[in-house]
């Protein structure tokens, strides 16, 4: 059974890698792969039961938080075009946080 499992995801991180290379948007590109990153890490959850190694859970819970990490911040750069300034941000680079208002 989980073996069909294996062979399924394996089916879908290659159209998701079909989407990344073809994808007609930037932002389909980039779900594209985000989507293969949530598939390696069902993969890893699947072949460490299938070799009996638990502690391949723990790995795959490391890849999903830097898959999501690197999702927003490649997200985050190509809507700021930097990943030093967010929405709020006056733009000088200085950060008052005294709660003083000017």
């Amino acid at each position: 059974m989980f073996t069909a499992a294996a062979l399924g995801i394996l089916v879908a991180m290659a159209f998701a890698l079909a989407r990344a290379c073809l994808g007609p948007t930037l932002y389909d590109r980039i779900l594209a792969v985000n989507m293969f990153g949530t598939k390696t890490v069902l993969m890893i959850a699947v072949l460490g039961f299938l070799m009996g190694r638990p502690e391949f859970l723990d790995i795959a819970l490391v890849y999903a938080l830097i898959n999501f990490i690197g999702t927003v911040a490649v997200l985050k750069y190509f809507k700021y075009t930097d990943l030093g300034i967010g929405p709020s941000s006056s733009g000088d680079g200085a950060s008052r946080g005294n709660g003083d208002p000017e």
